[in-house]
């Protein structure tokens, strides 16, 4: 019985089960009488409730853990158990979904660059090598001046080789306002989510089934010489 809250229970219970003064319990349990009459204030969750649903709002598809990573690169230190209570109180879970893919496209359009830097295009494409092996190529356009970036090319690219390559990039010719992308598995992951937020970079998500919207990279058709590597 080592909490104050447990000593105050005890202390109640003796106080009404014998008659005893409240000095001499005190005494018993080794705690000081303005310690019993202490009523703690419970903390008030009205800031982080509201921050929460806000941020439910933005990511319908993101959990709680994911939701508190959010809040805490808003300046919240509250612990993932309070979130958690918080976020279940206000139903906010995600529902299961039976299909693998994730769209993170919220009704916005892709606006027009202006410059350079001010809007990339990255995609996937694939083929096949001469041996039969299939193989990816990341692409990443810029969609002001048509250039090709870069071009990745392995049998497999996952969204942690995505930020990679994004990082070679950004070091030779500065980072993108903001990034046209489709709703691939690489590309909802979290280590995309992670760098855009380290490099203050905005992924703008195409709507799903219009690829049109992703046009530049789209009908990007880099030479691949078929031979086994």
């Amino acid at each position: 019985m080592v909490k104050p809250a447990m000593r105050r229970e005890a202390a109640e219970y003796l106080r009404k089960s014998y008659v005893v003064g409240l000095r001499r319990i005190c005494g018993l349990l080794q705690m000081a009488r303005s310690s019993f009459y202490h009523k703690p204030a419970e903390p008030g969750d009205d800031a982080l409730r509201a921050a929460l649903k806000e941020a439910a709002m933005r990511r319908r598809r993101w959990g709680y853990r994911m939701l508190a990573l959010a809040l805490r690169r808003q300046g919240f230190t509250d612990n993932a158990k309070r979130i958690y209570r918080i976020y279940r109180e206000e139903g906010l879970q995600v529902r299961q979904r039976r299909k693998r893919k994730t769209a993170k496209w919220r009704g916005e359009r892709p606006v027009a660059a202006e410059g350079l830097n001010q809007r990339w295009s990255i995609d996937f494409m694939s083929d096949q090598l001469a041996d039969r092996r299939k193989i990816r190529t990341l692409n990443v356009v810029d969609d002001f001046s048509r250039e090709c970036l870069a071009i990745e090319v392995d049998t497999s690219l996952c969204g942690a080789r995505v930020a990679r390559v994004l990082d070679r990039v950004v070091a030779e010719r500065g980072r993108p306002a903001r990034i046209v992308l489709d709703n691939g598995p690489e590309f909802t992951s979290q280590q995309l989510d992670r760098w855009a937020y380290e490099h203050q970079v905005e992924l703008a998500f195409i709507q799903p089934g219009k690829p049109v919207q992703n046009a530049f990279v789209e009908s990007f058709r880099p030479h691949l010489t078929r031979r086994a590597y």
